[in-house]
């Protein structure tokens, strides 16, 4: 892990990607405590993202992956914001220059991190995966009524996100976004069968993101359910402030659903975009507790 020398107060970091998901994070980058960036990385300097962050002043590169990696010792922690592609090509030679990464594309290489379920296991790790915006909605929900409920048999997940707010590298990832949520899925809750599904909405005026989770049980503990879905979406909320329960758990034609929405912050789109903020402020949530950890300010709160 490459820390500059001299005493430093923000961790220094990098975002490689300057599409939607970059632009929005960058924004959230700057207005962390614990977080500064050094880099902003793509590949096109007249690209929207670009523009954005030249008009905030920060540094910025059409060099990619290559403009990082000369900043070697200089960056401590990248935030991969390309595609699952580019990310299966950048993660060793991140890995190689000693820089944490935490992947933002469905790769699914690194350890997967959802932060209102598993953040301290994961601040050890040098690569972490964020796993989808679908994933970061409906995980923590499935959890719960995992941890609620024995014999879990199969669990379904549907998110639904405005059309604009997909970018070209999200279009080329719905193949890898879907498995990589599904393996997730599995994983978190210990199910031996999951599906995904997601819907590019192209309805005006543009749709806000929800997701509905179903799961197949026997027979489920409502009460206990109830509460510990209460309980997760309150965890949520204190790193994603648009995470709203719409629909507590209840039985539907054998099924137990749940249903959440989430408003976006409004920083680079529109509030209805809350498929971009889960996933960035689960990778800020995961990348403020790090640079917490590496600066020695384990007391002060997530």
């Amino acid at each position: 892990m490459n820390i500059p020398k001299e005493e430093v107060r923000k961790l220094p970091v990098a975002i490689l990607g300057t599409g939607n998901i970059g632009a929005d994070l960058l924004i959230k980058v700057l207005r962390s405590p614990f977080l500064e960036c050094r880099l902003f990385a793509g590949r096109n300097l007249s690209s929207h993202g670009m523009i954005m962050a030249e008009e905030l002043k920060v540094p910025v590169s059409a060099g990619g992956i290559d403009s990082i990696l000369d900043l070697k010792g200089e960056i401590s922690l990248v935030f991969d914001a390309t595609s699952a592609l580019d990310h299966v090509k950048h993660a060793p030679m991140l890995k190689e220059a000693g820089i944490c990464t935490v992947d933002l594309t469905p790769a699914k290489l690194g350890k997967m991190c959802v932060p209102a379920v598993n953040l301290e296991e994961c601040l050890e790790c040098t690569d972490v995966n964020m796993v989808t915006c679908g994933g970061q909605a409906s995980i923590p929900l499935a959890y719960a009524i995992s941890q609620a409920n024995e014999g879990v048999e199969y669990i379904e997940e549907i998110s639904s996100v405005a059309s604009r707010s997909a970018g070209p590298a999200t279009r080329i990832n719905l193949d890898e976004y879907l498995e990589t949520t599904e393996h997730a899925v599995c994983d978190f809750c210990k199910c031996s069968n999951s599906k995904a599904m997601v819907i590019l909405n192209p309805a005006e005026p543009c749709i806000t993101m929800q997701t509905t989770v179903m799961a197949k049980i026997a027979e489920p503990d409502m009460e206990k359910t109830r509460r510990m879905v209460s309980e997760m979406v309150e965890r949520i909320a204190r790193y994603v402030p648009g995470y709203q329960l719409i629909m507590e758990p209840l039985l539907e034609n054998g099924r137990l659903v749940t249903m959440v929405k989430v408003e976006g912050l409004g920083d680079y789109l529109p509030k209805y975009a809350g498929n971009l903020d889960i996933i960035n402020c689960a990778a800020i949530a995961f990348a403020e507790a790090k640079a917490r950890l590496l600066l020695g300010q384990t007391h002060l709160s997530a």
